[in-house]
């Protein structure tokens, strides 16, 4: 019997993570990795920072160059949609039409951008911001513009507009909800955004939505509803920043569980036990928050990385690691340790005024969670005693003299 064949498909951290895991683990079969951009695995968190601001050269994006997979021997195939997958055969057929067979698969097809569902969505000019490609075409839009509309205002659209708004251009942000990320952080953090926003000149219309685009001679017409009533603004350029969904159609129609994402448990492992799955396109089961969600992180892809790659080689790792996050606007790095969501009660310590704040998020009596601004010290202290679960209070939390590291090493002997 000849060694194994395990094949990973989808080219970013999740999957350039379970080769190395593999390697690292002693997998020494054959390996391969199938990857639908044309470049090798890169990094994605600078396409909407320095690398749109011009501080990163494209070459400083990948992870590893091209004789570092030589070496890890894989066989690399860029360029390449997977197009059917065959669990019950075991076999992968990519656009080309050739067969790829497998003992073990793993899927990491991460998520895509979701469309502007308004008339004309599709108009030439709108951006959005997900791969190497599409930050190459919003710089290059940017030099050739003075004004933009930014559609959405979660961490995409506002690390676009904080890069736009610092090179002098005009900027336009707008929220349907009536607070800027909503989604993820607490009223206080909103409020500290859209006046740092509004310190660099960024016009912020929130509770509103985009009716219409239109494409004209001198721009694109964005035709705006809000509290106010309607208006429309013109602009050089658009970039929509309004979510993603997972990539999960080719699992769906393998006859894999899917629901909101490709469903796996804590191992990592879908409905078929000859495939895993980690990073944007999983609703996973996640053994430290003790619920199912999809997360869309580093942490997570790499982490969940590492646990799906030792389900393939019959290991029984859990996936139980403290979610983290961060975003980097002008001068501000926002921290997330664990989901502040659902909290009954925050304390806060630092400075707001002084941009140097955290704020933790306890729910009945247990600390869950923290959003720390310019505090990296917080923000590792709250990831340790969320990985401890050390019980710390509020009161030790909110005095100043308490220093959390200390405590957090303290309270876990």
């Amino acid at each position: 019997m000849g060694k194994p064949s395990f094949v990973v498909v989808g080219g970013g951290q999740a999957g350039l993570q379970i080769c190395e895991s593999l390697r690292k683990s002693g997998y020494d079969g054959d390996l391969t990795l199938v990857a639908e951009e044309a470049t090798l695995p890169y990094q994605r968190p600078p396409l909407s920072k320095k690398f749109l601001a011009g501080e990163v050269e494209e070459a400083r994006l990948l992870f590893r160059p091209a004789p570092y997979f030589e070496k890890l021997d894989v066989t690399v195939r860029l360029g390449t949609h997977a197009s059917t997958l065959d669990a019950q055969g075991h076999t992968l057929t990519p656009s080309d039409g050739s067969v790829i067979g497998y003992d073990k698969l793993a899927l990491t097809l991460g998520a895509r951008n979701r469309p502007l569902p308004c008339p004309g969505g599709d108009t030439v000019g709108v951006h959005y911001v997900r791969s190497l490609e599409d930050s190459r075409g919003l710089a290059l839009s940017l030099a050739q513009s003075q004004r933009l509309a930014i559609i959405g205002g979660g961490f995409i659209g506002l690390e676009v507009a904080a890069v736009a708004a610092s090179m002098g251009k005009t900027v336009i942000v707008i929220e349907m909800q009536d607070r800027l990320l909503a989604r993820v952080v607490a009223p206080r953090l909103s409020d500290f955004y859209a006046d740092l926003h509004r310190s660099h000149d960024v016009v912020l219309r929130l509770g509103s939505a985009v009716e219409k685009l239109t494409s004209l001679a001198d721009g694109i017409e964005v035709c705006i509803s809000g509290p106010n009533g309607r208006s429309a603004e013109v602009v050089d350029c658009v970039v929509a920043g309004i979510g993603v969904q997972p990539n999960q159609e080719l699992a769906e129609k393998a006859g894999l569980t899917c629901d909101g994402g490709i469903l796996v448990d804590i191992h990592g492992r879908t409905s078929d036990p000859d495939i895993v799955a980690a990073g944007d396109c999983t609703m996973h089961d996640n053994g430290f928050l003790g619920r199912r969600v999809r997360l869309e992180s580093v942490q997570n892809a790499v982490d969940q990385a590492k646990v799906a790659a030792g389900t393939m080689l019959g290991q029984e790792d859990r996936y139980c690691q403290v979610p983290w996050f961060w975003s980097d606007q002008y001068d501000a790095k926002l921290q997330i340790a664990g989901i502040g969501a659902g909290h009954d009660h925050a304390v806060l310590r630092g400075d707001v005024g002084n941009a140097a704040f955290t704020e933790f998020y306890f729910k009945a009596g247990q600390l869950i969670g923290a959003d720390s601004i310019n505090r990296p010290q917080d923000h590792m202290a709250c990831r340790k005693l969320l990985a401890q679960s050390v019980p710390v209070t509020a009161a030790q939390i909110e005095d100043p003299q308490v220093d959390l590291m200390q405590l957090a090493r303290q309270l876990a002997q």
